[in-house]
């Protein structure tokens, strides 16, 4: 065996996801808070002070964890107030790299690991090196990687730099309804594929593929009679959604056995994911070629060949859906973002161009 061999085995993703059993996620993250002024998080979470330049967001376009913080920076127009950087789709049992930059290594940070910025803070950090996480670049150090309040974070925090016409994406007259859509969508949609994908017995995948049916026919009928989840423009609650259903038909109708039919048969759900594709800064994200690429090739234990599917074909997504005829307006009182920053457009051969 080469050294080469070795040390691809040693850092094997086999038994990382499927255990046996039902899956369970671990949503212990470092909770930590960037406020306005940096003051502490109403839990006790330490703050850390809203300033312009000081962060990177490390996203990779594979993740529809991360995915959900470059749709809301963008929405927002924080691009020039937090800078992006964006891991390759693939990663071994360590972290995800930084294979798709020039030497290997984010320009910004120097760091060819994202491990590296969660060890320069917790030498014996013990869990795993998720994206999204946000890191403090004069010390190199990560700050949290708990990615439902980062979104929240961008919206109520950074208020002060939010472009001209920013979406209200968290109003507060809406905050409870979104809160209980978001709860449902995460434990049923959001993992819920996931609990099925990874399921170790015939039991667990039984019992997850119900419960994410069940909320998919939810949906599919709360949004046969109104434009978005909830309210009359994008909020929180869809951008959650979106990045799951943007996935859904790619990766996880075949690869985690979420099979009853595919998102493009369901014609309230397929026609919402459409208008939000179509609608700047959600489709723009999206990434289908490293989306396979980072499913099909680090599940070892679900795919142990490693073969990326050629389809389905990404064409449909442009084609027309018809939910204008709901009333509503996708940005409220505000205006769409503008062009993709330079540098961080989805390639054309990735998308659904």
């Amino acid at each position: 065996m080469s050294e080469k061999t070795s040390a691809v085995e040693e850092h094997s993703t086999r038994g990382a996801y499927v255990t046996g059993g039902e899956f369970t996620r671990d949503t212990n993250y470092i909770e930590d808070r960037i406020t306005r002024d940096g003051t502490p998080g109403p839990n006790g979470e330490p703050g850390w002070p809203v300033e312009p330049g000081r962060y990177r967001l490390i996203a990779a376009r594979a993740c529809p964890w991360a995915n959900r913080t470059v749709i809301v920076r963008r929405l927002l127009g924080l691009e020039d107030v937090i800078s992006l950087g964006q891991p390759g789709p693939t990663h071994d049992a360590r972290s995800w790299t930084f294979d798709l930059d020039p030497g290997g290594k984010d320009p910004v940070l120097g760091i060819e690991r994202l491990q590296e910025a969660f060890f320069r803070r917790f030498p014996d950090y013990p869990r795993g090196i998720t994206v999204p996480a946000i890191v403090d670049i004069p010390s190199g150090e990560v700050v949290t990687n708990n990615y439902p309040q980062i979104t929240l974070d961008f919206s109520t925090e950074w208020t002060e730099f939010h472009r001209t016409g920013a979406p209200q994406l968290y109003p507060e007259h809406l905050r409870e309804e979104i809160d209980q859509v978001n709860k449902r969508v995460f434990t049923e949609v959001n993992n819920g594929v996931y609990r099925c994908g990874f399921a170790g017995s015939q039991e667990a995948y039984d019992a997850a593929y119900a419960r994410l049916w069940n909320a998919m026919d939810w949906l599919e009928e709360r949004l046969t009679g109104q434009r978005y989840l909830v309210g009359n423009s994008i909020t929180e609650a869809d951008v959650r959604l979106f990045t799951t259903l943007a996935r859904f038909d790619a990766v996880y109708h075949g690869h985690f056995k979420c099979n009853r039919n595919k998102l493009s048969e369901m014609p309230a759900l397929w026609a919402y994911a459409r208008d939000l594709f179509q609608t700047p800064g959600f489709g723009d994200t999206i990434d289908f070629v490293q989306i396979k690429q980072h499913y099909y090739i680090v599940h070892e234990d679900i795919n142990p060949t490693k073969i990326v599917p050629a389809g389905p074909d990404p064409s449909g997504w442009l084609t027309a859906h018809g939910r204008e005829s709901l009333g509503g307006s996708p940005f409220g009182k505000g205006t769409p973002p503008g062009p993709v920053k330079a540098g961080e457009e989805v390639a054309a051969v990735h998308g659904a161009a």
